[in-house]
């Protein structure tokens, strides 16, 4: 589902190489991640379409990398239920409480206001569904084509000798997987019999705090770096972002997983950040866009509102 954005693009490409028929189902608005691949074009949130596609196929594998909600799942999974192929579900570390007892690990409590609580009802769901199913729940991915300003917030301030600013002292821990390790680790749930019926972490087999993935953008980058704290209790943001990252330790145990799928990252944080920043930042000519700094301009100034 997708496989035209980024997860899917790699796990697309890491499946055919592995002697896989992949097909992809999604709206065609992007041209296909690799030669050889089957397309059916529709949209998953029109339930009608979404039955009239796929009614008469049939897969040994569904890997489901964009379902937010339950709503965007179960007729997914009610159309092939009888079939029985194995569900992989791409859920969020996103769904664990807060916790001062950390890394997270799988079985740990999940918060009920998360904004990926749909992630956890279904994969609640999934449990009951009657069919094989698995779950990932990566931390903060990063890597070629990533859709959402991680890696490339840092390097906007970077290429253009700005100032990083960074809540509080910098220090709060947290961790990033790159994008190619969590589709392996996808992949070979296919070929791990232990992973039916599991929820599995995903992510860097290190932990970074705040200051030194600047830092560590910055070598990365091959620039310098000048950082500035800041209490961001003291000022008003309204609805902009002004940090990309969750301000609080976040970071999970993946053993299980490295134990279960005989998968271990091959990216350490400086290798992968560079490949980010040569095979995307730099080709997409992001480095020449026009960015929005008022967030930061504001931390500079001091300004509370």
């Amino acid at each position: 589902m997708g496989g035209t954005r980024f997860i899917g693009v790699c796990l697309t490409r890491i499946l055919l190489e592995q002697g896989h028929e992949v097909v992809l189902f999604n709206r065609g608005n992007r041209a296909s991640p690799a030669d050889g691949v089957g397309q059916i074009t529709g949209d998953r949130l029109d339930l009608v379409q979404l039955k009239d596609k796929l009614a008469g196929e049939k897969f040994d594998a569904i890997f489901d990398n964009n379902g937010r909600e339950l709503a965007d799942t179960q007729p997914l999974v009610e159309i092939f239920k009888k079939q029985s192929p194995h569900f992989i579900y791409v859920s969020s570390a996103g769904v664990y409480q807060k916790s001062h007892i950390l890394p997270h690990c799988e079985g740990d409590p999940v918060d009920p206001k998360s904004r990926h609580l749909g992630k956890f009802t279904t994969e609640e769901y999934l449990k009951n569904s009657g069919i094989p199913w698995t779950s990932v729940r990566p931390v903060y991915i990063y890597g070629p084509n990533n859709y959402n300003d991680l890696e490339a917030w840092f390097f906007d301030r970077l290429v253009r000798g700005r100032t990083i600013p960074i809540p509080e002292n910098g220090l709060h821990i947290t961790q990033l997987g790159h994008v190619e390790d969590l589709a392996r680790a996808m992949a070979n749930i296919l070929v791990s019999p232990k992973a039916i019926g599991e929820i599995y972490n995903i992510s860097g087999d290190r932990y970074v705090t705040f200051d030194g993935l600047a830092q560590s953008c910055a070598l990365a980058a091959g620039t310098d770096i000048d950082i500035v704290h800041y209490n961001p209790k003291e000022f008003d943001f309204g609805k902009k972002k002004a940090f990309p990252l969750r301000v609080q330790h976040f970071f999970t145990d993946i053993n299980k997983a490295q134990n279960d799928l005989n998968w271990h990252p091959q990216f350490d944080l400086i290798s992968g950040l560079a490949d980010s920043f040569e095979r995307d930042y730099k080709i997409s000519g992001r480095d020449k866009k026009e960015i929005d700094f008022s967030t930061d301009e504001q931390i500079l100034r001091g300004s509370s509102g």
